[in-house]
């Protein structure tokens, strides 16, 4: 029996997997993600890391945040994303559990089957106050004599200060603006005059973390119409200058023809004819001139 107890501690001594505490192939432990980052633009915001490879295997991943009130109140607990647990994108969207404006600890780990990777933890703190903002994009837009702008809807968090003015004339505190807090189809901001060129630009604001963008681009337009009221207004006069210069002649013609239809032939003083003549041709010159001299004050404005 004793020899037998001997070949027996032999062979255990030599078991592959007993052999100096080596630990089997299937528990052993997976590379942690690295190059852990946050990608944060205009309030959303996306973690992101390097791959890990394993040849011949699928790697997934699960990610967890610790926000101030885990660290303070919850023994240091952490809380598993809602969007990111065993993906197999590098890539987790962690907007709707970065809810707070406090500095926030995240982590991502591997797993392959039952192994899995120590985390991953990001370094330093993520606080959504440095979130990047970009200015809103925008479309001014004349419609007659009214001023729109058409603004992109950049989610319920989002409001717009709106700035625009008369161009040539200097800026100034006094500036009219608005403030846009709900994005409909356009927005109307004023009654233009006819003439010079409005300009508008906008800027994004967020209350939850009191910040602004840097103002868009200035976009100026004219007031759409005013051209064509003008022709109209030509068109009319020279119409009314028209009508006055041939009504004598039509008069006349029309006297004329009841004259040899139904009434004796009668010859009309020469004092008459001087007088009606001058008094037809004053009229239409009078007419003309006004339209004329109406429509070169509106071309110079």
């Amino acid at each position: 029996w004793e020899g037998v107890e001997m070949a027996t501690a032999t062979l255990s001594w030599f078991h592959p997997f007993h052999s100096l505490g080596t630990i089997p192939c299937e528990d052993a432990l997976l590379p942690a993600p690295q190059n852990i980052s946050i990608l944060s633009t205009n309030m959303k915001h996306f973690l992101t890391w390097s791959p890990v490879i394993i040849q011949g295997e699928t790697v997934r991943y699960s990610v967890e945040f610790q926000g101030e009130y885990e660290r303070e109140y919850a023994n240091e607990s952490w809380i598993p994303t809602c969007e990111c647990s065993l993906i197999t994108a590098t890539v987790c969207n962690i907007t709707e559990d970065i809810s707070a404006t406090v500095a926030y600890n995240l982590r991502v780990r591997a797993n392959v089957g039952a192994r899995r990777s120590e985390w991953g933890t990001l370094k330093g703190f993520f606080n959504r106050i440095t979130t990047s903002l970009t200015p809103p994009l925008m479309k001014v837009i004349a419609d007659g004599y009214h001023l729109l702008v058409e603004l992109e809807d950049m989610g319920p968090a989002f409001q717009f200060f709106v700035l625009y003015w008369k161009k040539g004339e200097p800026g100034a505190k006094g500036d009219p603006s608005k403030v846009v807090k709900e994005v409909s189809s356009v927005v109307h901001l004023d009654t233009m005059e006819a003439g010079p060129d409005y300009c508008v630009k906008a800027q994004t604001y967020i209350e939850a973390i009191n910040r602004s963008s840097s103002f868009s681009q200035t976009q100026c337009v004219r007031a759409q119409g005013g051209t064509s009221m003008w022709l109209v207004t030509a068109l009319i006069s020279a119409g009314v200058a028209v009508a006055a210069l041939t009504l004598p002649f039509l008069t006349w013609k029309t006297s004329k023809i009841f004259q040899y239809s139904c009434c004796p032939i009668a010859v009309l003083p020469d004092t008459l004819v001087t007088f009606f003549t001058v008094l037809y041709g004053f009229l239409g010159c009078w007419v003309f001139t006004g339209a004329w001299g109406k429509l070169k004050k509106q071309t110079r404005e």
